[in-house]
């Protein structure tokens, strides 16, 4: 028996190890397909970016259509607030009136502290108005009037009864909330009256 020497390169032709040229051949498939990977996954991030601020600019487009169309509608309800207060000709001289978000805010010169009342209170009990912010002045200052909310089952006779120590003096207690009121026996839970001074 004697030794052999053999090209080890030659295996890979009867599939017995990989040559140099396979080896190359396969790192070279290897990086190109690591390489294909890689560049598919860039591509995946970025259309998914794109996706999110194709997503962010919607949403931000849809808030701003939100926003402008409250903005109008909030516009309406002061136009409506003013020409409500107009109707009632509640002297209050520059009247303006901002509503937003539930908050009527309220500025103008009232003739007299009862029409500046009258005023807040007219806007206070219409519908969707939470809260009033006034800086309404008023030419001929006088003392304020005590307010009143309506409960259930109160009666104009029952507040002037309790506020004025008399039920029969009803009609100032509606005198002294009209024209917000247009029937003494029409008052509702909620409702913010005035009582007139004594």
């Amino acid at each position: 028996m004697g030794v052999f020497d053999f090209v080890k390169e030659a295996g890979a032709k009867i599939g017995i190890g990989e040559s140099k040229a396979e080896k190359e051949e396969k790192a070279a498939a290897e990086a190109a397909a690591e390489a294909a990977r890689k560049e598919k996954a860039v591509a995946a991030t970025k259309e998914r970016a794109e996706a999110a601020r194709k997503a962010m600019r919607a949403r931000n487009a849809d808030a701003k259509r939100e926003a402008r169309a409250e903005a109008l509608e909030e516009s309406k309800r002061s136009a409506r607030l003013e020409a409500y207060v107009n109707k009632l000709d509640i002297e209050i001289k520059d009247l303006d009136i901002r509503f937003d978000d539930g908050v009527a805010t309220i500025t103008g010169e009232a003739a007299t502290q009862e029409a500046k009342e009258r005023c807040i209170l007219a806007v206070g009990n219409c519908h969707g108005v939470g809260t009033v912010e006034e800086t309404i002045t008023v030419a001929s200052p006088s003392a304020e009037s005590r307010l009143h909310v309506v409960q259930s089952g109160d009666t104009l006779w029952a507040i002037a009864q309790e506020y004025l120590g008399n039920g029969n003096r009803y009609p100032e207690v509606f005198e002294a909330n009209t024209p917000m009121l247009s029937d003494p026996d029409l008052i509702f839970p909620g409702q913010v009256l005035r009582i007139p001074a004594t």
